[in-house]
């Protein structure tokens, strides 16, 4: 079975296509990602029009260069006429529709599903990869699943290597997931596959959120977080003591829930940085040393308490946060402390891409889960994990 995944949830416009003889094991026939960030980088963010035009302009190319790596590109003696309805779908995609006669060019190519994210995301471009994967779902005759993104980090993080590809593992249920990212900060409960209950959330910013609203005040270019998690690991490497910064608020650490804030920690930088001024080089990474610390000791305190809430007996961490060398590490004691099977992503699956959307496919495959009909998937930008 070969499933091609669709990703454009935010500033990335991802495409896999994956194979499996049906079990648990499957091997990556093609895997690109076209990165948005460098034409995102004057605003310091993700502007959603310029990021749904951006993937509308690049589907099709990235389409077809990822089945020539699959070695499923084949030409055609004469196009196929598309059908009328794919006008319908492409309204609001006119790049789209000046580049899917390249596709029409191509015999069908020996695809059996299509996987798309359907959200949480930027809904602009969440549509313009639903009505793209629609469009060849109609034109190749083959079945569509929806996917909810934070479902696929879960299972992009569990990932095992082996010499075709990789393995979904079976791991022990209840099972616990920290998602963190850009966008998301919250915590998961599985109880079984498709079964989940959040069970907490930021209030406020993402963590990825604060990472990077610390790097603009520290004067660094976004994307900032690695840039700013690069300055804490310098801190600590020279064992820097910077008597001009103060130790930094961990927010909602005592409290007797799950949920987290990061905005208050970002506000207290910005204090911190108006105070002192003209910030210093050994300035700039005692604040990164210490911010990083503070949301590393908040993470901490939270998921301990929810592992010995929820008695889980794995424990994911998922998103681009998980790529922080320093959350990791930490993240793995304190599973090794539990005797917690931990899962933490390769570093190129914390990041968005569609592998993940199209193993999360394959598992719900292997499920029993029905495709939905097309006309009934939807973007829905703010799509909780629980929601079906």
């Amino acid at each position: 079975m070969r499933i091609l995944g669709i990703e454009t949830s935010c500033d990335e416009t991802a495409l896999s296509i994956i194979e499996s003889d049906g079990g648990s094991s499957f091997s990556v026939l093609a895997n690109t990602v076209l990165s948005q960030i460098d034409i995102h980088k004057e605003y310091g963010g993700v502007f959603p029009l310029i990021a749904k035009r951006e993937h509308a302009k690049a589907l099709t190319p990235l389409l077809l260069e990822t089945l020539q790596k699959a070695n499923l590109y084949v030409e055609k003696s004469s196009p196929s006429l598309a059908p009328q309805s794919l006008s319908n779908l492409f309204v609001q995609e006119p790049e789209l529709i000046e580049t899917f006669d390249s596709i029409l060019l191509l015999e069908k190519p020996a695809i059996d599903a299509i996987a798309v994210t359907n959200g949480p995301g930027l809904e602009p471009a969440l549509w313009v990869g639903i009505n793209f994967a629609k469009a060849l779902a109609e034109l190749w005759n083959v079945p569509l699943y929806p996917i909810n993104h934070m479902e696929g980090h879960i299972f992009a993080s569990v990932l095992e290597k082996n010499a075709a590809g990789y393995t979904i593992p079976t791991f022990s249920f209840p099972a616990l997931a920290l998602l963190i990212s850009g966008g998301h900060t919250e915590l998961v409960h599985i109880e079984k596959f498709g079964a989940y209950t959040k069970i907490g959330e930021t209030r406020d910013d993402a963590i990825g959120e604060a990472f990077d609203k610390v790097a603009r005040l520290l004067g660094l270019a976004y994307p900032g977080g690695p840039k700013v998690s690069k300055l804490a690991a310098e801190a600590r490497a020279e064992g820097l003591i910077n008597a001009r910064v103060e130790k930094l608020p961990r927010p909602m650490i005592h409290s007797q829930d799950l949920d987290f804030s990061f905005s208050g920690i970002k506000t207290a930088v910005l204090y911190m940085t108006q105070k002192l001024g003209d910030l210093s080089a050994e300035d700039k990474k005692a604040i990164a040393r210490e911010f990083e610390d503070a949301v590393t000791e908040v993470l901490i305190s939270k998921c301990k308490r929810a592992l010995e809430e929820t008695h889980a007996q794995t424990f994911i961490i998922g998103g681009g946060v998980s790529a922080n060398t320093y959350i990791r590490a930490h993240m793995q004691t304190l599973c090794d402390e539990r005797g917690v099977k931990a899962y933490i992503p390769e570093r190129h699956l914390s990041t968005d891409n569609a592998l993940m959307i199209s193993i999360t496919a394959l598992l719900k495959v292997m499920h029993g889960v029905l495709p939905t009909q097309r006309e009934h998937i939807r973007a829905q930008g703010r799509l909780a994990l629980e929601e079906k």
